[in-house]
């Protein structure tokens, strides 16, 4: 499988990273299943999904640290499964950042350097430049307990970059931090990777990193790719219900196929009917199985008067049962009873603008047709 997994490769042209088939079996257990993907030179790929689901095993694999049970990965158009982690020429940021407690910020950085036997005349302007890079500039006399978390996240950054790896691997480097720093570093991640053109891979659960930093994203979930897009598409035209649970908050109600035309799907859903899009134009659904609407809690509107949602397709009567002021937005769960009392999530983007519906109090919902995308 390997040795055809390589002729096919061999036809294309040579990718930062590319992997054809990739497996990973753990006593029969297919921890990653048949994975493959091309990453081009310079551009920043997230691969994102659940606990369990096969993202930290892909990227192991990636940096060598495993050896795939079938198919094969590709650095730079060169097979690499006989080749040890040192050889790769890849930098690693790991949620632990390992960094060595009893050397300075520059001694982490110098390291690498180091270990690599680099000109040592030439290694202290380097360090002083990755330390500029990562906005540590003056920093490089303190230890890492003189750091904060951001300033020692800074630090593994410079110290997998200094070499000037062909590939950085980041392995959920920011779960550790509070929400803030974690979105501040979110931003930092891509400034620097833009500035270098650095060829990166980060693995995460979170949905709003993988969406801020990545030119392109794998979504998995047990062992199998579910969908490979760039951001706007994989929230926007999710490949299936799981990506669209997965990314985004997403009500979901499920009905019977009444009707398919002209690209539109029509359920029905304890006798009301729900128009939306079929998520796969070329195979709808079949009239009379079984689907599923997932409609987006930032596409539903609100209000206290019918009168105001006329413009919409569908408007649905409900009850507020949770209102969860976070600031820029106003989160609403409604009990809808004509749906037999499924419960949707809402979101209000103008709260000031908009007076706050009260728990108990009864509302209207409203959408478009487009906005719902039907899943077989």
């Amino acid at each position: 499988m390997r040795a055809a997994a390589a002729k096919d490769a061999a036809k294309a042209p040579p990718f930062a990273v590319a992997a054809r088939n990739v497996g990973m079996d753990f006593d029969g257990i297919h921890a990653v299943k048949n994975a493959s993907f091309d990453l081009p030179k310079g551009k920043f790929l997230t691969i994102l999904g659940p606990s369990g689901s096969g993202k930290t095993t892909l990227l192991r694999m990636i940096a060598g640290f495993q050896t795939p049970t079938s198919g094969e990965i590709f650095i730079n158009g060169d097979a690499v499964s006989a080749v040890p982690p040192h050889r790769r020429s890849i930098g690693m940021v790991f949620q632990r950042l390992a960094l060595f407690p009893h050397m300075t910020a520059a001694e982490n950085v110098a390291f690498p350097l180091k270990m690599r036997r680099r000109d040592a005349r030439t290694i202290p302007q380097k360090v002083e430049r990755y330390l500029e890079l990562v906005k540590l500039g003056g920093y490089g006399g303190r230890r890492i307990h003189e750091l904060s978390g951001g300033q020692q996240q800074r630090v593994a950054i410079a110290r997998a970059l200094v070499f000037e790896p062909d590939l950085l691997l980041l392995d959920e480097p920011l779960a550790a931090l509070d929400r803030k720093l974690r979105e501040e570093m979110q931003l930092e991640f891509r400034r620097i990777q833009r500035e270098l053109g650095v060829t990166t891979i980060n693995v995460t659960h979170d949905q709003r990193e993988a969406l801020v930093v990545s030119d392109e994203i794998i979504v998995m979930d047990k062992g199998e790719i579910q969908q490979i897009a760039r951001p706007a598409t994989t929230y926007r035209q999710p490949h299936n219900a799981f990506v669209a649970n997965f990314i985004g908050v997403t009500n979901f109600l499920t009905g019977t196929v009444r009707k398919v035309e002209g690209g539109l799907v029509s359920l029905v859903h304890d006798d009301v009917e729900i128009q939306g899009a079929a998520s796969d134009q070329r195979s709808p659904p079949k009239i009379g199985g079984t689907a599923s609407g997932a409609i987006r809690a930032e596409q539903i509107r609100i209000a206290g008067e019918a009168s105001r949602l006329t413009e919409l397709n569908k408007i649905l009567d409900g009850v507020v049962s949770d209102a969860i002021f976070e600031g820029e937005r106003v989160v609403y769960e409604v009990t809808v009873p004509q749906l037999g009392g499924l419960l949707f999530r809402v979101f209000d983007h103008d709260p000031e603008g908009h007076s706050q519906h009260e728990i108990g109090s009864k509302v209207f919902l409203g959408w478009n047709a487009r906005d719902v995308l039907v899943f077989s």
